[in-house]
């Protein structure tokens, strides 16, 4: 019932202070959906699997064959070209033979229909080249998991960010509100002559200070909102306001440690294995590869007819013995890349652990602090509730009080900020540590 009543008091605060503006209550789960289904980093993720997916279809070339068909029409004279369309369209007779027709035929026109095939049977090299696209595709495929699992992480931090800042407006808000109470005490004191106008002055000064750093709040508001939009691919930019609210949060790290596994360490073990293949494709460069043919012919003097016909088929082995340097210098230069995929590797799983260990230290302080600042905050609430009381019956100074007022906004603001770092770090050991 608590919560249902702060949440109403923020939203009614905010939507005065926020002109032109929606604000629109919402819960941590409707944003994780949200950016699950429209955030614009997973889409272009997604794309580029698509990319990799279409460039593994494409090295289906090296077991499917090629196919091909042609219509293609001629008129000639020239002797040669006439004794040989004659010839494919099975119309020669004993005539043609005669020197004179041979040396100056007539003009002739010649259609020719062609179907080819081309089928592949022995490419080493392009064996390795697909296993280096499905090795690529499969990278993708976990980047794009990678990508989801880091936005659920800064859906966390964001939100969280969202909740602070509400925190701060409510208690800046309470603040302000007691700068105001202690200001009209100080002004029926001055009044009264128990005052003097320095004192009115102080007590000014910091119903100003409140002022400005509760705007200075609602501006946070604003800038956390506008980033969840970003996150959710909203163009709409209102104001949101949490339905949940800012605890502390408890979590394990004992056992916790980076895993081979985690989708984006896989994702580079992957890269690797494509560049190893990649580097086993050039080798095989310098094998013969081993192809079969065949093609089926239609010839006739009208076009889109085929009177005769024809096929032809074999078996071609070629060998590029030697292109200059370059195939030497490709196995190379591709040899090299595997040995440096596989250093980056090794840097980036001993930079995640890293990490890890300062997000664990992180987290330890945080839980430190969290003591602390617990403490704190009871220690002042106590401070200025005594000089309150004092302060009204005129057995307290004015800069004392403001003192106590300013120590116990400070030490609310310091602990909401301390739950949202000690929350932070679980998160992120938890991001890092995914599987």
């Amino acid at each position: 019932m608590k919560n249902y009543i702060y949440i109403s008091i923020l939203l009614l605060g905010l939507t005065l202070s926020v002109q032109a503006q929606e604000v629109v209550p919402i819960a941590k789960t409707e944003v994780l959906t949200k950016v699950s289904e429209d955030n614009t980093s997973i889409k272009i993720s997604e794309e580029d699997f698509n990319i990799a997916k279409a460039d593994y279809r494409q090295t289906n070339a090296v077991f499917l064959p090629n196919i091909s068909a042609s219509h293609t029409g001629i008129a000639t004279t020239n002797p040669l070209m006439a004794f040989g369309s004659k010839l494919n369209q099975e119309i020669l007779t004993q005539n043609d033979f005669s020197p004179a027709l041979l040396n100056n035929p007539s003009q002739i026109e010649n259609y020719a229909t062609k179907f080819e095939i081309q089928q592949p049977l022995i490419n080493v090299d392009g064996i390795y080249q697909r296993k280096a696209a499905k090795s690529k595709m499969e990278a993708m495929s976990l980047k794009t998991e990678r990508t989801q699992d880091y936005l659920v992480f800064e859906v966390d931090k964001a939100y969280m960010q969202l909740q602070l800042a509400y925190k701060a407006v409510a208690v800046l808000e309470k603040a302000l509100v007691a700068a105001n109470a202690n200001k009209k005490l100080a002004d029926d004191s001055f009044k009264q002559g128990y005052l003097q106008r320095a004192d009115v002055l102080n007590v000014e000064v910091r119903v100003t200070e409140v002022q400005n750093q509760l705007q200075t709040a609602k501006s946070n508001v604003q800038n956390a909102s506008n980033y969840l939009s970003f996150l959710m691919s909203d163009e709409n930019y209102v104001v949101y306001i949490p339905t949940d609210e800012l605890v502390i949060t408890t979590f394990a790290l004992e056992d916790k440690k980076i895993s081979e596994n985690r989708s984006d360490i896989k994702a580079m073990q992957l890269a690797s294995s494509a560049y190893e293949a990649m580097n086993k494709a050039d080798k095989m460069a310098f094998l013969p590869r081993l192809n079969a043919f065949g093609s089926y012919e239609l010839y006739d003097d009208q076009i889109f007819q085929g009177d005769a016909n024809g096929y032809l088929f074999g078996a071609q082995l070629s060998w590029d013995i030697f292109q200059g340097s370059k195939r030497f210098g490709k196995a190379q230069k591709s040899k090299s890349e595997f040995e440096k995929s596989k250093l980056e590797y090794k840097q980036y799983v001993s930079q995640s652990n890293l990490e890890l260990n300062k997000a664990k230290r992180a987290f330890t302080d945080a839980e430190n602090k969290l003591e602390l600042t617990t403490l704190a905050l009871e220690q002042s609430e106590e401070s200025l509730r005594i000089r309150t009381n004092r302060f009204k019956e005129g057995l307290e100074k004015t800069s004392d009080l403001l003192l106590a007022e300013t120590q116990y906004a400070q030490k609310q603001l310091e602990y909401y900020q301390t739950i949202f770092e000690y929350n932070y770090a679980q998160a992120y050991v938890q991001f890092l540590t995914k599987e």
